[in-house]
Order: structure tokens, then sequence, then C-alpha cells
């Protein structure tokens, strides 16, 4: 049952990693819960890695816990719940070690077959910094990007509000429970980003935003993006460690250059000295990213949203390989490798796809979606 699941996943301070651990070694949350309940510690010490203490913190949590209100609560207030191990959980998350174990969200979840793109940058932004950050949010948007930060004052907030106002999705990474909103002067964010997007978190209901869980947020920004776009950012920047997390999942960067004499600007001279895309203009970004023809209007976002529902209705090999094709170009060596299906079986596929309109042939065994 979901509710020990959550139980579960809010035990502190037991790592995600330990937490992995035990329900691969029991099959769920409510096994655990029931041995630890009845006070039966033995199973547990056979567990390497997990320690007596661990033991007991678990323990008092399934004694001290009501499960079924808070859970209920939760639900109540709109608070929806995915651990690591459902369908639903992020395909872009599943691919990194160190993700969550579960997620807290209110809205929906990022789109697993739409680009998304994280913009992040100072707090204490300039005015210029704003400016960029919001013509670059609205032109990815307006292109069916969807963008993804972490809701703080500055550029994150003036990115998520432009997407939101060019009719695109954004969502929030929190770094406090799903139910707090920090910083309170985002609130007006913080309701509106469920209805055109979602917020999510890593972190318990009720958590308060304290200062450890920020750098931890921004692996699942990166996480989930495809590109990071650094607007400004400061030499110590949070928005560098967003960055270097993106490197380390293998993402693009972008960064945006500014005033030489511009303190808020050293950090992305930096990043661009290290090899990362300079930030040239919204228009440039666009078609770099191959999309000035996947999006250009609210009708073609409905539209690009009733053919994912379509394709739920295609036969199982062929809703593999449309899986597998993207809205970045793929080559049909990648395809093949992707899907393990024979060659002659993939092409035969490709062409049903083609014919259905789900996909087209860019250049020679180069597959996008349609």
């Amino acid at each position: 049952m979901l509710r020990y699941e959550w139980w579960f996943a809010g035990i502190r301070p037991i790592s995600d990693k330990k937490k992995k651990l035990l329900r691969e070694t029991y099959g769920s949350g409510k096994e655990i819960y029931k041995k630890l309940y009845n006070i039966e510690e033995k199973h547990f010490y056979k567990i390497k890695g997990l320690t007596e203490k661990d033991i007991q913190i678990i323990r008092q949590a399934a004694r001290n816990q009501d499960v079924n209100r808070q859970f209920e609560d939760a639900m109540d207030k709109g608070i929806r719940f995915i651990p690591y191990f459902m369908e639903e959980y992020p395909k872009r998350l599943r691919d990194y070690t160190g993700m969550p174990y579960a997620l807290y969200f209110k809205g929906e979840l990022p789109e697993e077959d739409r680009p998304a793109a994280a913009v992040v940058g100072a707090r204490k932004c300039t005015p210029y910094g704003e400016k960029m950050a919001i013509a670059f949010a609205e032109a990815l948007a307006s292109a069916g990007v969807q963008i993804i930060s972490g809701m703080a004052n500055g550029i994150d907030g003036a990115a998520q509000r432009a997407a939101i106002q060019a009719g695109g999705s954004s969502f929030g990474v929190l770094g406090s429970g799903i139910d707090v909103c920090y910083p309170k002067e985002n609130r007006g964010l913080y309701m509106d980003l469920p209805l055109h997007g979602g917020i999510l978190s890593e972190q318990p209901v009720g958590t308060p935003p304290l200062r450890e869980y920020f750098p931890a947020r921004n692996r699942i920004i990166s996480g989930l993006s495809d590109v990071v776009l650094v607007i400004e950012a400061g030499e110590r920047s949070g928005s560098l460690i967003t960055a270097d997390m993106a490197l380390e999942q293998g993402k693009d960067i972008y960064a945006l250059p500014g005033p030489v004499t511009s303190s808020l600007s050293r950090g992305c001279h930096e990043l661009i000295r290290q090899g990362a895309g300079i930030l040239v203009s919204p228009e440039a970004l666009v078609e770099e990213m191959g999309l000035e023809y996947a999006f250009s209007s609210g009708e073609n976002i409905q539209n690009h949203r009733n053919h994912r529902k379509n394709a739920k209705k295609l036969e199982r090999t062929e809703k593999l390989v449309y899986d597998s094709i993207g809205l970045f170009p793929k080559s049909l060596n990648t395809l093949l490798s992707e899907t393990g299906l024979p060659a002659a079986e993939l092409m035969r596929i490709l062409v049903s796809l083609e014919m259905k309109g789900f996909m087209k042939e860019l250049s020679k065994n180069y597959f996008v979606r349609a």
C-alpha cells in the first residue's frame, strides 16, 4: 500500500541508499513496517551497512507515527507521492545514481517526451539578467520546452513566470517540503505552478527550507532538464553547483555573457571559458536545439498533447520505438541500441509510425517525432 511507502520514505536521517536496500530486501514498505512494529529486529541486523541506530530510528517511526492520518492529510491537500520503483517516476532521473528515493509533488511531473531546460541564476540579479531570463524562458516555452527551476527570487522566479505567461509549462523544485512555500515572496508563483506544470520536492511534508537541502535539490533540477541555462552567477553561486551536476550527468550547459566588470557575470564567464555554450540570443538557442518548427503556438502545444494521448493506443513494439524517438534527431544505430529490436523489424515499425504521422525522417537514417 502506498501509505506505507510514504511512511518509509519520510524517515530521517536514514539515507536513500539504505532505504532502497531495505525495500529491495523485504519487497515493500508495509513489510518493513510490520516487522519492526512487531519487534522482529533480528532480520535487519543481517543487512550489510545497516546499523543498530538505523534500526531503532525506523522502529520508533513504526511505533510512534499515525501512518494513515499523515498520508490522508497530505492527499486531502492535493499532495501526490511517487517512489523510485513506480513506473511514473521520472525517467530522466532513473539514469543517475543518487537520485531521490521518492518525490512529493503538486500538479504534474514534467512530460517525458517534451524537451526541458533549466533556467537558473542569481537571486539578487541585475535588470539585465532578469530581462534575459524572461526573454530566453519565453522563447523556449513558446517552442514547447518545459522550464525547470528552483522557484527562488531573481532569475529562477522571473524565468518561471515568463514561461507561464508565454502559455508554456514550468516546474519548481523546492528545497523544503512541498507544503512549505519558500521564499514567501513567491507565494503567487507557488500557487500558479501546479496549474501550469508543477512543484516537486524530495523532502518530506513539513520540512523547513534549511540551507543544506538546496545544493541537493540542484541535482534534481539538472536531472530533469535536457539543457541548463545559467543566466547570471557569481564565482560561488549555487547555479554553478547546478552546472557542475549537469556536466556530471552529461547535459549541455549554456551561459549568458555579461559585462566583465560585473561580479554576477564572473561565474558565467568561467563556464564559457571551460567550454559552455554562449547564449547569443533566444532565437539562436531555439534554432540550435532544433525546435524552431516543433512548436510555434499554443495550438501546436495542444496538438502535441493530443498526439501523446493517441500514442497510448500504439502496439507494444510501436510504443517501444515511439518512446525512444524524441524531439531531437536520433540515428538508426542509436534506435537499434536503445530498443534492442532486429534491424528489419525496427525499419518496419519506423515506416508504420511515419505513415501514422507519429515521426518523420529528417535526413538519411535520422528520425524525430512529428
